[in-house]
């Protein structure tokens, strides 16, 4: 897939995009053996012989790693506040990554972080419809009878959302909370908060237990794992 120059410079880590465009007007890389000097021109970091200052630039090594985010993190690779996150995990990852999707400041669980842009893609795009799980824990008693509703699609401000599937897991009496499963097949901004509190059911703990086949076994708050190869070519075959 063809990228820009100056984009293909900085992911494999030659320098900065803005020195790329400098090296570029220059007449310091080549594609092909040719020399390239107009910003805006491309090349397939894969198909192509790209050089810069002399040396062949090589194709960014693809990452692919699944992660447990905790509460009060930001799902962004980086945040003018100063506060954490997700990228403050993955400090010892060489490869420039980044969040498939987005998980609330507050919420938790199930994510993806990668460089594969045509993965992110197929992810994220609302026509593929990949299925989200999430366990979620509400104040007072939620009835079937109410999930029932909400399953068929909510008022928010975005909207109607979705059809979904909720399925009531318990109801604690002593604390007077009800544990909720929920699957979807989008993912607009703090949706399911949203749709709660259009019942009147505020939310106390939300945490994504599933993406796909993907789920959280093995891992805890704040760590990560490889994806395997197999789970990569999984994952591509939503697309299909």
């Amino acid at each position: 897939m063809k990228e820009r120059l100056q984009k293909i410079l900085s992911h494999a880590g030659i320098c900065s995009r803005r020195k790329a465009e400098e090296l570029i007007t220059s007449g310091q890389v080549k594609v092909n053996g040719k020399v390239v000097t107009e910003l805006g021109s491309e090349a397939d970091p894969v198909k192509d012989r790209i050089e810069a200052l002399g040396t062949v630039v090589k194709p960014e090594r693809k990452k692919y790693f699944l992660f447990y985010k905790p509460d009060s993190v930001i799902t962004s690779v980086s945040d003018p506040q100063g506060r954490r996150t997700v990228m403050d995990y993955f400090r010892t990852i060489r490869e420039r990554i980044f969040p498939v999707g987005r998980l609330d400041y507050h919420s938790e669980g199930l994510l993806i972080m990668t460089n594969d842009g045509d993965l992110d893609y197929i992810l994220t795009h609302p026509s593929h419809e990949v299925e989200k799980i999430y366990e979620v824990t509400v104040r007072g008693r939620y009835s079937p009878k109410a999930a029932d509703k909400m399953s068929r699609g909510v008022r928010i401000d975005t909207g109607v959302t979705a059809p979904c599937k909720i399925e009531v897991l318990e109801y604690n009496k002593e604390k007077n909370k009800t544990r909720v499963r929920m699957t979807l097949h989008e993912g607009k901004n703090r949706e399911i908060r949203k749709m709660m509190e259009a019942y009147h059911y505020p939310v106390f703990e939300l945490v994504r237990v599933g993406y796909s086949f993907l789920t959280l076994e093995g891992l805890s708050r704040g760590s990560y794992r490889r994806l395997t190869s197999e789970e990569v070519r999984k994952l591509y075959e939503l697309y299909r």
